[in-house]
């Protein structure tokens, strides 16, 4: 188990490394560094606050989900929410989504596979929402230039991203509400399942992980409350472009609400690819290249990349790490342990 979380870390980094390499290598110094020192900081402000807006969202978007297993309320999810983006942002392997299941059984008792079936679902609207954004926006890319990720004849282009993010995120959606839909049929394949493929001394563990992680989706069996998690998702991520248009008035030039949804989409989207804590690179590299093919100049499409970046990155990390230690709870081997031993 250890030697394939070190595996996935390094994969993650060579990634990332990777999509660096894209950035550095066409990079316009000159102009990126004097985007950075004229940039106009304050623009930062509104667009963090606008931020934290949607980070409430989410936790109220969590809480929703979870009213099937236990109702918590959203001030009781937000410094867990936090805890979580903390978590994905340093840690490899997106560990703060165990993190804040971990905490959540901590805190309240709710199991932890429960947890993470609410977190597998939320991720799976995220990933719809992201490609309507891009969806919306196919008529305006046709008529955009340079819109992918280029090095020597591998071309990484968006029209293919959104349509093998279709089959992906619109294949689980379809799953996981047939699962939700039809629990007692599920159940049953689940118990068969488990009864031909998981060896004997480890079948009712796993039977009962599998049936708790099937009672975290019970707020995917009616229609409008599968909506109203649609609907959540949609605002969150509209809340997010608004901090990228924010963002884009420290700098010098102007694109449309819409350019940037269809940004949101792809950098958020390419993120999903394994990558080093806090999604270095696979969020760079794609966000550069939309914005190049709205004829930003690249010192420009960099220097606002990389400061949303780390305007999205460090106060929701700082925010997070606030709220471990006012928990009472420490980064420490016991943990680390109960985190790294969840699949």
């Amino acid at each position: 188990m250890m030697a394939m979380k070190r595996w996935k870390f390094w994969l993650g980094v060579a990634i990332s490394v990777f999509f660096l390499y894209i950035v550095v290598r066409k990079l316009e110094w000159a102009g990126f560094v004097e985007a950075l020192r004229n940039a106009n900081y304050w623009w930062l402000v509104p667009g963090i606050a606008v931020y934290f807006v949607g980070v409430w969202a989410r936790a109220w978007r969590w809480h929703y989900l979870l009213r099937p297993v236990k109702s918590i309320s959203t001030r009781t999810m937000f410094p867990i929410v936090t805890i979580g983006y903390m978590g994905n942002n340093i840690y490899p392997a997106r560990a703060g989504e165990v993190l804040r299941a971990v905490i959540l059984k901590r805190r309240e008792g709710v199991p932890i596979s429960a947890s993470l079936a609410t977190i597998i679902v939320e991720r799976i609207f995220d990933g719809v929402v992201m490609l309507a954004f891009v969806f919306i926006n196919l008529a305006e890319l046709s008529h955009l230039t340079n819109v992918s990720v280029a090095v020597g004849t591998w071309k990484f282009g968006i029209q293919d991203l959104a349509v093998w993010g279709s089959l992906a995120f619109f294949g689980a959606l379809l799953v996981f509400l047939l699962a939700a839909m039809f629990p007692k049929v599920t159940e049953k394949l689940v118990t068969q399942l488990t009864g031909r493929f998981v060896p004997a001394r480890f079948r009712e563990q796993v039977l009962g992980v599998s049936l708790r992680f099937l009672g975290g989706l019970e707020s995917l069996r009616s229609p409008l409350d599968a909506l109203m998690v649609f609907v959540t998702s949609l605002v969150i991520w509209l809340l997010e472009t608004a901090k990228y248009w924010f963002v884009m008035h420290a700098f010098p030039f102007n694109i449309s609400f819409f350019g940037l949804m269809l940004m949101n989409g792809v950098v958020n989207l390419a993120t999903t690819l394994p990558a080093a804590p806090g999604y270095v690179g696979t969020f760079d590299a794609p966000g550069i290249a939309v914005l190049e093919g709205y004829n930003v100049p690249n010192g420009i499409a960099t220097g606002y990349t990389i400061v949303l970046h780390v305007a999205l990155w460090l106060p929701i990390t700082l925010l997070g790490a606030y709220y471990l230690a006012r928990e009472g709870l420490k980064w420490d081997d016991s943990l680390r342990a109960e985190t790294v031993s969840q699949p």
